[in-house]
């Protein structure tokens, strides 16, 4: 698939996404749970690593007009925020 131009967020999330569940879940999920996938959606490229960064340079060095959709692997956030809660004394 090409993607020549920029596109609309929704879009981008969308073709990350299809990427992700139609070429790469299945292989990848069960071993590499937890860490990061940087997924080029123009030459559907990917790296995983531990760290976010890593993935995405090692990415941005092989393909350098990439156009990068970030997942945690086995989950369907890349971050969590949830607020602490202090116990009353």
């Amino acid at each position: 698939m090409k993607v020549n131009a920029l596109i609309n967020k929704e879009k981008f999330a969308l073709l990350g996404d299809q990427i992700y569940e139609r070429k790469l879940k299945g292989i990848i999920e069960n071993q590499h749970k937890g860490k990061f996938v940087a997924i080029d959606i123009n030459s559907e490229d990917f790296e995983i690593d531990a760290k976010e960064i890593n993935a995405v340079d090692r990415l941005n060095m092989r393909q350098p007009n990439s156009q990068i959709w970030l997942k945690r692997i086995g989950s369907k956030f890349v971050r969590h925020f949830s607020p602490r809660y202090r116990k009353s004394v």
